[in-house]
């Protein structure tokens, strides 16, 4: 690998390449400042000396001048030779001739000049030259002339030399200060790439780097760590999550097999029962009996929906608990005595109001009574309990079944979750009961909590629901029978053709004036020409769908006022409002409950 491959991919060659480059760049520039500040020193240092000296000979030699005395002239001069870098001297008069010279011992020196050059100093290869006038009374009466060694390469040397030692000790502390660098910056940021690349090739997410300084560089590393072991949580979480989504999707399967097969065997038994009504009878309940399985599932499927979109409502109003209680006994009641189970209620004699949904309510105390039973081997003990303990009236669900493990209490409300997945635990259901049943009881402020003393020793569900101080409120219910039917006039929508005819059978047989169409095109042209009072529409059909229907059969002055129901295998809040929008009255989600229809064709 070539170096400048290397300082591209190597972050510890760039940290050490910095710091080097950085301390020689200012090694280099601190010297070079420091030299020409020496030699410009060093030149002031000589031309100050030099002037000093030429002064201080102009003044002892302006006598020899003004009387013309070169002899004395020539004495004076010849002081310098105690200035070993004074090489020649001269002394000229006022009208520039050469009257004195001094040339000192074994030196070359060029000869004099004729004249006296301009006053002041000048470099002149090794030699310093300088002209000083002198002065008397006011009047120029000559020049002093000086000629001194000027070598600042000897010195530049020596300086250099101190240079030269300075910075190799430099380097060596930029070294050394490279290697800590290394140790305490390069190591751990090199040690997180190493070790991202470890994780992303054996995806563990255990692994962790090593921590080595408080400063920043340790935060990156705790901040690395952190990040690791949230992935790991995360990992995990969609890890268990996955596996679970398998097993509720295996159990769906299951599920929804269960009671289509019985339901195909009625068919069978139907078919070959001929004029036996006993044989027809119970072929229908068993048929009625999967047929709300089948609808409980796919409710219990909408509910998760709903959770996980944060979607769940509940219409509160004042109702008794204990006919709440008393509803959910009866949904769970056939599975309770098929499984021969000792069942007991236990109600104070007063009633406890509670603000609730008595629908979701019910739902979750029949969820909690048939995991009993689920979970009870054959011939169990299960007892429900309604108390009130201060402003909160406390349900308790308890049984002698299987019981939870320590660790099943953390989990066990969670979504897909089940207590026993064993084969021969049959009708296990889809595991969204516990979670669907916690999330409707916050929904009325209230708390959900599991507790068994082990495996075997059995569990008790507890729920707690704030009292309410209101009066209950008076629900009417219709009874079967109670009023005539009266004959209307009704448009069936649909392309779910065994749909739309069997539903149109049931009206036709309980004495109304039916039109089938299997298409919206239809619906709204049958619609003009039939003028229904109500009309029951699909929502996804062929050529117009069922929300455009309704927007023209409210604009049909025939029809504006019929009373319009969508009914479809769509049952999110969201559908309901856009159904709400296109005009329709009600909205009835696939399979439909004969007495559902009936009701609303009464209430019309």
């Amino acid at each position: 690998m070539s170096l400048a491959t290397r300082f591209q991919r190597s972050l510890r060659v760039k940290v050490m390449v910095l710091v080097l480059v950085t301390s020689v760049a200012a090694l280099l520039l601190s010297a070079v400042g420091l030299v020409i500040y020496d030699l410009r020193a060093y030149e002031r240092g000589s031309s100050n000396d030099l002037v000093t000296q030429a002064e201080v000979l102009a003044r002892a030699s302006a006598p020899s001048l003004s009387f013309n005395d070169q002899a004395t002239a020539g004495k004076d001069l010849s002081v310098m030779r105690v200035r070993p870098r004074i090489l020649a001297a001269a002394l000229y008069t006022g009208d520039g001739r050469l009257f004195a010279t001094y040339v000192k011992q074994g030196a070359e020196v060029p000869s004099f000049p004729p004249s006296p050059g301009e006053e002041g100093y000048r470099v002149s290869g090794d030699n310093m030259v300088i002209y000083r006038k002198v002065v008397e009374n006011g009047e120029t009466i000559g020049t002093v002339h000086l000629r001194a060694l000027y070598v600042p390469w000897d010195r530049l040397s020596d300086y250099l030399t101190i240079l030269g030692v300075v910075m190799i000790a430099s380097l060596a502390i930029a070294a050394l200060l490279s290697g800590w660098l290394q140790s305490t910056v390069t190591t751990p940021i090199l040690e997180v790439a190493r070790l991202s690349q470890e994780v992303l090739d054996k995806r563990d997410y255990s692994l962790r780097a090593r921590k080595m300084t408080d400063d920043e560089i340790g935060a990156l590393v705790d901040s690395f760590n952190n990040m690791l072991a949230e992935i790991g949580r995360r990992t995990d979480s969609l890890r268990l999550a996955d596996q679970r989504k398998d097993e509720f999707l295996a159990t769906l399967a299951h599920e929804l097999r269960n009671p289509l097969a019985p339901i195909r065997n009625a068919l069978e038994i139907l078919r070959l029962a001929g004029n036996d009504p006993a044989k027809a009878s119970k072929a229908r309940e068993m048929m009625e009996r999967q047929l709300l399985q089948m609808v409980r599932l796919v409710d219990d499927l909408l509910d998760v929906s709903r959770i996980t979109t944060g979607k769940l409502a509940v219409r509160k109003t004042v109702l008794d608990l204990q006919s709440v209680m008393r509803d959910a006994v009866e949904i769970v009641r056939p599975f309770i005595e098929a499984r021969r189970h000792q069942f007991d209620m236990v109600l104070p004699p007063e009633p406890i109001a509670v603000e609730g949904d008595r629908t979701r309510l019910a739902q979750v105390f029949s969820n909690l009574i048939n995991n009993a039973a689920k979970y009870t081997d054959n011939g169990g003990q299960i007892l429900v309990s309604l108390a009130l303990e201060g402003n909160f009236a406390v349900v308790r669900v308890r049984d002698n079944g299987i019981g939870l493990a320590p660790d099943s209490l953390a989990n066990i409300f969670d979504m897909f979750v089940q207590i026993d997945r064993r084969l021969e635990r049959s009708q296990a259901g889809l595991g969204v009961g516990l979670t669907l049943a916690r999330r409707l009881v916050e929904l009325h402020d209230g708390t959900l909590e599991a507790r068994s003393e082990g495996p075997g020793k059995g569990s008790e569900f507890v729920v707690r629901l704030p009292v309410s101080y209101s009066r209950v409120d008076e629900v009417g219910v219709r009874r079967a029978g109670s009023a005539p039917v009266q004959r209307r006039r009704v448009l069936l929508a649909d392309d779910n053709v065994d749909f739309a005819n069997s539903m149109a059978d049931l009206l036709r047989g309980r004495g109304h004036e039916v039109r089938v169409v299997y298409n919206g095109a239809d619906a709204v042209q049958t619609a003009g020409e039939f003028v229904p009072e109500v009309a029951f529409v699909d929502i996804g059909m062929p050529q117009v769908h069922g929300y455009e229907v309704a927007r023209r059969l409210r604009e049909n002055p025939a029809t504006a006022n019929a009373t319009l129901v969508a009914v479809t295998g769509w049952g999110q809040e969201n559908d309901r409002k856009r159904a709400r929008e296109a005009g329709f009255d009600r909205h009835l989600v696939k399979p439909v409950d004969p007495d559902e229809i009936t009701a609303i064709l009464e209430k019309y």
